[in-house]
């Protein structure tokens, strides 16, 4: 598989409100993006705050441009701060150095695009991030 399918982005966030539901949390924002970055589609639950959209974006954009999860770059956050910083506005989509952001790939193990979740602790927007994807049979790194 060399991309992430309008279908397949519908049944991830599909499944990733599903189990924020199941689980009881905040309301929740999502956004799939393809490998450049570029959204293939996002839903932002009622009741969800103003700028959860960019958020979503953020913790995929940033995943995809480091080449590692938004828990990753949330560690290197503490580790090396400033560098992290000066990323955010260098980066179309701002980055997000918190859980909820997680690279989707394809059989070869390369980039096919990225999720981010945001509304509720990183944890939980990572648990369902990572629901969504196994629900669309999409692999993560």
């Amino acid at each position: 598989m060399s991309r992430v399918t309008l279908e397949q982005a519908n049944i991830l966030i599909e499944a990733a409100l599903a189990k924020g539901k199941a689980l009881g949390l905040k309301p929740l924002t999502i956004a799939v993006l393809d490998a450049g970055g570029h959204l293939i589609a996002l839903q932002r639950q009622n009741g969800a705050s103003t700028h959860r959209p960019q958020i979503a974006a953020g913790k995929a954009a940033g995943a995809l441009a480091l080449g590692v999860s938004s828990r990753k770059i949330g560690d290197m956050a503490l580790e090396r701060p400033t560098f992290i910083a000066a990323l955010g506005p260098i980066f179309p989509q701002g980055i997000i150095p918190a859980a909820g952001g997680i690279i989707l790939v394809g059989d070869d193990g390369a980039p096919i695009g990225a999720v981010g979740v945001t509304g509720d602790t990183s944890d939980n927007d990572e648990a369902c991030a990572l629901a969504g994807a196994a629900a669309a049979s999409l692999k993560t790194q």
